[in-house]
């Protein structure tokens, strides 16, 4: 039994992503990475900021968004109250769905596992059709792989459509 909670409290690599497109969208970008630290998340990497569309209303404000790489011994379902908690700090209202919003904090992998339980999908569900989250992501992990379609992150992206990845650009 003692292997098995040793196992369990190791870190664990995982990939989030961030969007803003409310209020001053950098600076909300900023506390939100200085929270994580103070949660005992600890960033690896950080992406580039893109800005993207909204979606799926482009008439509302346009975001920015970046992925982080992570490393961090909270459980997964930690972690997404963790983010909530983040979200709200900075302000986030949960109204309708796609509103704008001050802080948008995703769970994209969690240690390479496939996660239901709760409110929590890993890998996000919609991950693999989003040009603001594939092209950052690919940006810090060149070779990483979908969890649950075992797919190259490559793959994923050059299945985008023309438009979507034009709708997005590296800052």
């Amino acid at each position: 039994m003692i292997k098995q909670d040793l196992l369990e409290n190791q870190a664990k690599i995982s990939y989030l992503a961030l969007g803003s497109n409310l209020g001053n969208k950098f600076q909300n970008l900023e506390k939100a990475k200085f929270e994580m630290e103070r949660y005992e998340i600890k960033i690896l990497k950080i992406s580039s900021n893109y800005i993207s569309e909204s979606w799926p209303d482009p008439s509302k404000p346009k975001f920015i968004n970046l992925v982080l790489k992570i490393k961090t011994r909270l459980s997964a379902i930690e972690l997404l109250k963790i983010c909530n908690i983040i979200e709200q700090k900075l302000g986030r209202v949960r109204s309708k769905k796609n509103d704008p919003r001050s802080c948008d904090i995703d769970i994209i992998d969690y240690d390479q596992k496939i996660i239901i339980e709760d409110n929590l999908i890993i890998p996000h569900p919609r991950m693999s059709k989003r040009a603001f989250v594939l092209l950052p992501l690919f940006e810090i992990s060149k070779s990483w792989k979908h969890p649950k379609f075992n797919t190259k992150i490559v793959k994923l992206i050059n299945s985008l459509s023309i438009k979507d990845l034009r709708s997005i650009k590296q800052l």
